[in-house]
């Protein structure tokens, strides 16, 4: 594995979905690194650039922002020239917003990534790194999961998802196109949306004294965010991978309603837990468990996880108490 700061030093790369969240986090990282990103967001009338305004004007200054939709594909043929290594993030990942619009998550996920797939052919880049979900896999069959578990499509999201990663695979064997897919295990930290269940229980933490939730016996992988963002480095960085499907998470999982007893630990503060039936998935749709191998990772990529969980809610909770203005813990965000 050679050095991740040397290797960036003057990469030309694309980052799709530049705005969200791993999104974000991945351009600060890169930019820090010393390379040269050119970030990708969905337009608005607004020119808001998502999250990416949160970064620090010394970052955010010397990005080049362009701004269109993954379902365009005359713009990431232009967004994708003259770029050695795409990092594909751009999607609609809410599950519940997967529910009530079917067709728009299909056609941006899976569209979106055939654009993505084609425009990367087309401009000749030397790796791109498909962005897939530990939702593929649906409810775990065996743990913890490997890469070779079978995938089920449990919700609109997570079948669109399964689409995508298959039109990488075929694009790898197809013309030989060389692409990398990541799995990460529910990453978490700041910037996150309360669309995701550890803001969602944070922000209510802080500032109510009943919270509402949805499912407390699910369990799920939890990867801080700069864990995350170190994988992608790395697979984009590591020879020899083209073609493979990797597995990002920590190999650990907690009930949700043992992690609202960590938070609750962390913040110091008691709380009621009703639980909410809207927040509730489908019975047939709910993934009720979710535990990472990561041993690939570990082998092929040279990944380990850094951030403990404790430590991860401890940064995260931080972050969120400092900008509470953002989040609107009334309602239900999906």
């Amino acid at each position: 594995m050679r050095d991740i700061s040397n290797f960036w030093q003057g990469k030309h790369v694309l980052v799709t979905g530049a705005g969200g969240f791993i999104g974000s986090h991945l351009v600060e990282t890169l930019v820090q690194n010393g390379a040269d990103v050119r970030a990708f967001v969905r337009y608005n009338s607004r020119g808001d650039p998502g999250l990416l305004s949160m970064l620090s004007p010394e970052v955010f200054g010397i990005l080049e922002v362009i701004a269109g939709d993954l379902r365009d594909l005359p713009a990431l043929l232009s967004a994708s020239r003259d770029v050695e290594i795409i990092f594909h993030l751009g999607a609609l990942i809410a599950i519940p917003y997967s529910y009530k619009h079917p067709a728009e998550v299909v056609e941006s996920n899976v569209l979106g990534t055939m654009n993505v797939l084609l425009a990367g052919r087309d401009n000749g880049v030397a790796r791109i790194v498909h962005t897939s979900t530990s939702e593929v896999y649906g409810t775990a069959l065996r743990v913890p999961i490997d890469e070779n578990h079978p995938l089920h499509g449990q919700s609109p999201y997570s079948a669109s998802k399964i689409g995508a990663d298959k039109l990488a695979e075929s694009f790898y064997c197809a013309y030989d196109l060389p692409v990398v897919t990541l799995r990460p295990f529910n990453t978490y930290g700041p910037r996150q949306s309360a669309r995701a269940v550890i803001p969602t229980i944070i922000t209510q933490v802080l500032t109510k004294d009943v919270i509402n939730l949805g499912n407390l016996d699910a369990r799920r992988d939890f990867t801080y965010v700069s864990d995350t963002v170190e994988g992608f480095m790395r697979a984009a960085m590591t020879p020899g991978i083209e073609g493979e499907s990797i597995n990002l998470g920590v190999g650990n999982e907690i009930r949700i309603a043992d992690l609202v007893d960590e938070i609750l630990s962390l913040t110091g503060k008691p709380v009621e837990i009703h639980i909410d039936t809207e927040r509730l998935r489908p019975q047939k749709s709910e993934v009720q468990r979710l535990l990472s191998n990561n041993s690939l990772a570990r082998e092929r990529l040279g990944w380990t996880p850094q951030v403990s969980l404790r430590e991860g809610l401890s940064q995260t909770i931080e972050w969120i108490s400092a900008h509470l203005h953002y989040y609107q813990s009334e309602r239900y965000q999906i």
